[in-house]
């Protein structure tokens, strides 16, 4: 494994093998991040690309003040926060009565589940469920551990609105997991 700062200097005068490796090397990270603050896998994956995009163009002026990671950690933050924006303006209107949609991922299937996935699935149905807005900044705090100061940073707003942010939501995801799931309601 190639030097991940020799990858970045590389990568910055247009080698785009070391771009890639780059992104091999922190794709995972970046995918997780995604998919958590938009709670959907094709989202997340569009978010993915758009933050790598944005990654190449800005790489040239990338200085290093921050880790590799957590300046990608802001663009997906950004991109994400940007990708549902716009998905919030284009929503359709649901199917009528007799059109339930279907779920045929086996790891959404509740009889397939052991207890604890199902209590894990349960939690990320509240997650999903929370404003886009908390959900950010109690995925950055609480799955990512940053600080408020950082999130603050990430998200363009104070530490103090970070914190409130995430009293709310952590406040929310509580009172959604402890209802029954069958009275769930859009937290």
């Amino acid at each position: 494994m190639v030097d991940q700062a020799e990858l970045i200097v590389a990568a910055q005068t247009g080698d785009r093998s070391a771009f890639d490796e780059l992104v091999r090397q922190t794709y995972v990270d970046t995918y997780t991040l995604a998919l958590r603050l938009t709670s959907n896998e094709e989202d997340a994956r569009d978010v993915v690309q758009e933050t790598y995009l944005r990654a190449w163009k800005a790489l040239p002026r990338f200085r290093g003040d921050a880790a590799l990671s957590t300046w990608l950690h802001r663009i997906t933050a950004n991109c994400a926060s940007t990708y549902l924006s716009r998905r919030r303006r284009l929503r359709t209107e649901p199917l009528g009565p007799g059109h339930d949609a279907v779920e045929l991922r086996m790891e959404v299937q509740p009889e397939q589940m052991a207890e604890s996935s199902a209590e894990l699935e349960r939690v990320g149905r509240a997650l999903e469920l929370l404003p886009a807005k908390l959900r950010a900044v109690v995925v950055l705090k609480d799955v990512y551990g940053l600080s408020h100061e950082a999130i603050g940073e990430e998200l363009g707003i104070s530490a103090g609105a970070a914190k409130v942010r995430l009293h709310r939501g952590r406040r929310r995801l509580q009172e959604a997991v402890s209802e029954d799931p069958r009275t769930a309601r859009a937290v």
